[in-house]
Order: C-alpha cells, then structure tokens, then sequence
C-alpha cells in the first residue's frame, strides 16, 4: 500500500481493480493490420486470362512495368554475354519467339472468353526482344515489356524447337500475367508484415518465426500457383504455334533428370515438384491439342487434305 504523507493511506474503493494501460503491442499490430487489409482490398482484380483474383497495385501500370523489365533486362545484358545475333541458335530462338509472340492475343483472348471475360491485352504495347545468352545455365526468361532471353544451356535439354517452345511460351505466360506485378504486390504486404512485428516489440525470433509460417503457409504456394498458371498458358500458347504440346512431358522428364532428380520438397519450393507437374500438363494436353487444332494454320490445312 502506497504511505499517504497525511496517514489516509490508499484511498481507492475497496474490491476495485487497478486501473491497466492501452497495450500498445496491439494497438501497432492492429494499425498495421487495417492498413494491410485496406491495401489487399482496395489493390485486387480479377485476371481474364485466368478468371482469379490477383492482387496488383493499381498505382502500377503498363509503363512503369515495361521500365523495370528494361532496366533489368539492361543489367542482365552487361553481366551476360549474349551470341551473336545471326548465330544459328539465336536465328532459330527468334523464329520460336516469333511465332509464339503471333498468338498471344489470340490465346490471351480465348482464355478471358472461356472465363466469361474481356481480355485486358495488357501485352498489346510490349516491345518484344529476345537474346540468347552464352551459359551452362538451364534457362529462361521473360521480363515485363517483352524482353525475354534463353541460355544456351537449355538447349541440349529441350533437344528440339517444341520443347523450346514450351519453356518460351511458360516464360512469355508469367509476362503476360503480370506475375512480376504480383510479387511486387505481395513483397509490399510482407514488408507491412515485417514492421508491425519490428515496432510491436517481438524480439527477433518471434519475427523469424511469423516469417517463417507466412512464407510457408502463404508465400511459396502463391509462388507455386504462378509457375502452374504459366505452364496452362504457354501450354496453350506453343499449341496456337504450332508446336506439339505433347513435347512438354519429356521435357520436364529432362528437366528433372538434368536437376539430378534433386528437387526439394514441393512445401517449401517456389515451384511445384517435378512429378506434380508432369501430371498436370498431361492433364492440359487434350485441352492444348484442340487449341492447336483450332489456331494452327499449319494443322487446319493437314485436317482439310485428309
């Protein structure tokens, strides 16, 4: 009991708590929880191609993308030899983009009309460029924009221009999905998520615990679902070209054993196992021979002389 100087002693009611102050902890976690709900709310769309709700930044548009997928692009290219452009493997590379790049709306149109929606032809404005790149790296990419590259250490594994193809059209998909847009989105909420512990007083192993489940509960599936969103459309991309989807299951046949069968377990990988997918484009194939069939030139004139 606190000593009254006057010897009145604790004068508050008997049988009454004291008073306790406002937990500050969760005051800053609920602040940083409201403003991360706002920005999920106020930033999601639904995808045409795809007919899923994603969430993009609406402050980001087509320009700003295509400025990052430059500039990346650019630095890639100062740290990595391209061949020379009239070498026969970035002759043959540009012929596979070229053809794939031709179907782009068409397919991107199909997919948002399968789903009951007008396709956004997002890639309308891309300024589409491809270099091969001289490395052992088992490879490729396509930035936001159009700017794609292939290392010539994929070529031995896809063997021939349908496999090729398969990789390009899976690599022009995550482009034309915005998936980079995606990431940048999701990084932004993580980032929130990293303040309100760092400012809510949780000591560093509490953070790296939170982190920890938010990557494996949230971050790797989502990382997981876009890699199986492309192989659907570059599945059907390669099909619209031309080329033979069924090409794609001894592809990742390959891909696998080229990777020494090492992969790690699919819950903590950003990309969904080996055998998990191969299944999975089985399934697409039937779905991906009637897009070929159906936006082929060359496979409508085989069908109309026989």
């Amino acid at each position: 009991m606190r000593q009254d100087p006057f010897g009145r002693g604790d004068r508050r009611p008997a049988g009454r708590a004291p008073r306790r102050g406002i937990n500050m902890r969760f005051v800053i976690l609920l602040l940083f929880a409201g403003y991360g709900a706002y920005y999920y709310l106020s930033n999601r769309s639904t995808d045409p191609v795809t007919g899923e709700t994603v969430l993009i930044d609406r402050a980001l548009d087509v320009e700003d993308e295509k400025a990052l997928g430059l500039e990346a692009y650019e630095q890639i290219l100062q740290q990595e030899r391209p061949v020379p452009a009239d070498s026969e493997i970035a002759r043959d590379v540009r012929a596979i983009a070229d053809r794939l790049i031709a179907k782009v709306g068409v397919v991107e149109a199909e997919l948002a009309r399968e789903n009951g929606l007008e396709p956004t032809r997002f890639s309308e404005s891309f300024d589409w460029e491809v270099n091969v790149i001289d490395s052992d790296q088992v490879n490729a990419f396509c930035l936001p924009g159009g700017k794609m590259a292939v290392y010539t250490g994929l070529v031995p594994v896809a063997q021939n221009a349908d496999a090729m193809a398969v990789v390009m059209g899976h690599e022009i998909a995550h482009a034309l999905l915005r998936h980079g847009a995606q990431r940048m989105a999701q990084q932004r909420l993580t980032q929130v998520g990293q303040m309100a512990g760092a400012m809510s007083g949780m000591d560093p192993q509490q953070q790296q615990m939170v982190m920890a489940a938010m990557g494996y509960g949230y971050l790797l599936p989502y990382a997981r679902k876009h890699e199986t969103e492309a192989d659907v459309v570059g599945l059907m991309l390669a099909a619209a070209a031309c080329f033979d989807p069924r090409e794609s299951v001894p592809l990742w046949e390959r891909m696998s054993a080229a990777s020494g069968g090492e992969a790690p377990p699919e819950f903590s990988s950003t990309h969904p196992n080996p055998g998990t997918r191969i299944q999975n484009l089985q399934s697409l194939i039937p779905k991906a021979m009637e897009y070929r069939a159906k936006f082929c030139e060359d496979a409508q004139q085989t069908a109309l002389a026989q």
